[in-house]
């Protein structure tokens, strides 16, 4: 029996000049459209300059409770209600802005419904009024 000499293999060396392209092309693509996405701006109105809290306006006021119960105007409404009765008033006050009073523990569920139902009604703006701890 005749031994044959082992034949040393050598791996082929990994081209990563590929992967790094795809990267690269990625990352142009992240940095060209991340100015282009629409976000949900958030302004904070300065807190020390006010000495009295706002006011509620009459006729635009919703609440959420800590249960994810909803109210507009002091009475108690399901979601698909407030966004008919926010449709109703976006017809009488135009320039108005709805005014929500979102409890700390209710759920951020709620607060997103509330939001889409205001932007299907036409409004462009919604105040988010936060009491003090």
């Amino acid at each position: 029996m005749r031994k044959r000499p082992r034949e040393t293999m050598e791996e082929a060396p990994i081209n990563l000049t590929p992967l790094i392209d795809v990267v690269f092309v990625i990352l142009i693509m992240f940095i060209v459209v991340a100015p282009l996405l629409e976000m949900d701006r958030i302004e904070l109105a300065s807190g020390p300059s006010q000495k009295q809290p706002p006011q509620a306006e009459q006729n635009l006021v919703i609440h959420v409770f800590p249960d994810d119960t909803i109210s507009f105007n002091k009475q108690p409404v399901s979601l698909a209600q407030l966004e008919k009765l926010l449709v109703q008033a976006h017809v009488q006050y135009p320039t108005k802005h709805p005014q929500l009073f979102h409890d700390r523990t209710a759920r951020f569920g709620t607060y997103q419904s509330v939001k889409n139902a205001v932007e299907s009604a036409g409004f462009t703006e919604l105040d988010v009024l936060l009491k003090p701890q």
